[in-house]
């Protein structure tokens, strides 16, 4: 029956065990409800016989478990002021404990002031809208109008715990009043790499309103496509209940989850240590990846939070979205649009690494690992035998084939030359090998501020010092034309490209393919410092501009590089000696001489951002 056609809450109707319509009422009396004969068990018109276990969420649960010791979650968590709740701190230590910030200054969040009552949640979201409340005592879901929730919630005579935690008001009025904290924002998938023109509707899963009475109970749970979440306490108190995502805690997690029993047995005593943490008024907690948890609300309590996906577990995120599979989650209770949202982000993040890798940057490694596992996932996803089950959630700007192809091949020239890479403790101090947090997520930003913030670090010796002593070190690895180089460094010494094919950090000689010094073979013309006349031999070696070309180093060996310069002594060819360079020494230190008494053509050269535009020039 539909319970806005009899009268019944839905929560109401499993009380009754004989209903008496308003016409029979009057004949018959009121419907006839069930007889309570037990505290324990989730059906409690069982017999008390003392031979069955207590089951999660009933009264007799909470009293237990409130009489329960546990170790304190100091000992995992980290306490921190919110102006230090960076992404820059994340990615350097990691997101893989919980972080209570105690107050709300520097995080970015704002909410209604601690005097926002439930009757101002009705006014704002609207007391017609339909929502899921949890029935505690018996750990079952239903649906109810917010308006009959806000009247029970201000009932002092409440004859059932109800529960509400899944109230997203992205959608309301409310939304106005809250924004999310700056780390939330800035890391989540969905604020960063969920296109405005998806025929898929945006995932709502930003903003929650939770609204609890006292002894309110969640039983042990991992949020919902292994996002992260964060709690703020408007007022009230809840306890929550950590267990750390190790492998033998997922697993006992997982067989825990499927079992028949799992009612019947509290997770807490499975596991090695479930700390303890509370959260009071005014404090907000931050729960990473994959930490198992149960929350109980120890007075009435009104609460806001969010879930968000994001680049730093990602290998973790995907594991609990397997397990959600193999759990046979029903969908209500899942990220929505999860393997859609992979998409995207594989998508964002390959043109991120190729935007890495042509400035010079070696990837951080905790990206490398979460591409390579959302990698693994995608290959998985489009098996034969599998492909159909999850065709639906693939975008249609996206060519999966292609983009896995393109993902697998970026990640193995990473690789490759990760393990080729020596730090290289250069004239000006070592090449940077990875951005920074700000640049890494956000691809949009453009290349010419990353060069910028790049030159900025760099560029304290003067262009003359620059010029000579690189050029001295360059001559000595015999890596390119003394004069090529010298003119690019001028530029960019960490975006330095070879003829504009080859984008690599420096590396000592011992490093470089030989191959690469194919491309060297030059003949320039130059007058008064100018290149005036470029000869250079024709490229004829094809095979190096095919993707697969860096697999064929081991195979491929080339002739040692002789470089030639017109109307100028350089000494380039073979082993370069010190006598071999004295000319090359007398030509610095004429220029050198000039620059600095002002009388040359190349005077006009500095630091400055103008001079970058024409390095050509330069």
């Amino acid at each position: 029956y539909c319970s806005s056609c009899v009268g019944v809450e839905e929560h109401h109707a499993v009380d009754i065990d004989l209903y008496h319509c308003p016409n029979c009422a009057i004949l018959h009396g009121p419907s006839l409800m069930k007889k309570r004969r037990n505290w324990h068990r989730h059906d409690y018109t069982e017999l008390d016989d003392g031979s069955k276990p207590v089951q999660a969420g009933t009264r007799t649960f909470v009293k237990q478990l409130r009489a329960r010791s546990f170790p304190s979650a100091d000992e995992v968590i980290l306490k921190m002021h919110g102006s230090h709740l960076t992404q820059r701190y994340l990615e350097k230590h990691g997101f893989d404990v919980p972080i209570m910030v105690p107050k709300l200054d520097g995080l970015g969040l704002r909410l209604p002031p601690p005097t926002f009552s439930v009757l101002d949640v009705e006014r704002y979201v609207g007391g017609d809208k339909v929502i899921d409340v949890i029935d505690v005592a018996r750990q079952a879901d239903s649906k109810m109008k917010l308006h009959n929730y806000i009247k029970y919630f201000t009932n002092p005579d409440r004859p059932k715990v109800l529960n509400v935690i899944s109230l997203e008001f992205s959608d309301t009025k409310m939304s106005e009043l809250v924004e999310v904290p700056d780390i939330a924002r800035k890391l989540s998938w969905v604020e960063n790499y969920w296109p405005d023109d998806s025929v898929f509707p945006k995932p709502f899963v930003q903003k929650y309103c939770l609204m609890g009475v006292q002894d309110s109970y969640t039983d042990f749970h991992i949020d919902f496509g292994g996002t992260s979440v964060w709690y703020h306490v408007l007022w009230g108190e809840k306890i929550f209940y950590l267990i750390k995502p190790t492998d033998e805690n997922l697993s006992l997690y997982e067989s825990w989850s499927s079992s028949v029993t799992q009612s019947e047995v509290y997770f807490g005593d499975k596991v090695d240590k479930c700390y303890k943490c509370v959260v009071k008024q005014g404090h907000t907690l931050f729960v990473p990846t994959g930490w198992i948890h149960a929350v109980l609300t120890s007075q009435d309590c009104m609460a806001f939070g969010g879930n968000f996906l994001h680049n730093l577990n990602i290998g973790m995120q995907l594991r609990c979205y397997e397990m959600e599979k193999r759990l046979k989650t029903p969908d209500l209770f899942k990220f929505p649009f999860f393997e859609a949202i992979c998409w995207f982000v594989a998508k964002n993040l390959l043109e991120t690494l190729k935007e890495l890798r042509e400035d010079g940057f070696q990837p951080p490694s905790y990206l490398v690992q979460g591409v390579k596992a959302l990698l693994a996932a995608l290959k998985l996803w489009m098996k034969k035998e599998l492909v159909t089950e999850h065709a639906f959630e693939i975008p249609d700007n996206i060519r999966p084939g292609h983009l896995i192809k393109e993902l697998s091949k970026v990640i193995r020239s990473v690789e490759e030359e990760n393990s080729k890479l020596i730090k290289t403790q250069g004239i000006l101090g070592a090449c940077p090998t990875s951005r920074s947090s700000h640049e890494t997520t956000y691809p949009h930003h453009s290349r010419r501020r990353v060069r910028k913030l790049r030159d900025h670090a760099t560029k304290t010796p003067s262009n003359l010092d620059i010029l000579e002593l690189h050029t001295r070190e360059v001559l000595k690895r015999l890596e390119m034309s003394p004069w090529e180089e010298a003119s690019v460094n001028l530029c960019d010494t960490a975006s330095l490209k070879l003829n504009g094919r080859f984008n690599k950090p420096f590396q000592p000689s011992s490093t470089v393919p030989e191959w690469r010094t194919k491309d060297n073979d030059l003949r320039l013309l130059l007058s008064n410092g100018r290149i005036i006349r470029d000869e250079r031999r024709p490229f004829t070696d094809r095979s190096l501009y095919t993707a697969d070309s860096e697999e064929e180093d081991d195979r491929t060996r080339s002739k040692k590089t002789t470089v030639k310069v017109e109307d100028q002594p350089s000494g380039c060819e073979g082993e370069v000696n010190t006598d071999e360079q004295k000319p090359l020494n007398m030509f610095f230190q004429s220029v050198k001489s000039e620059l600095r008494n002002g009388s040359s053509e190349y005077s006009d050269i500095s630091d400055s951002e103008e001079s970058e535009p024409d390095c050509t020039t330069q």
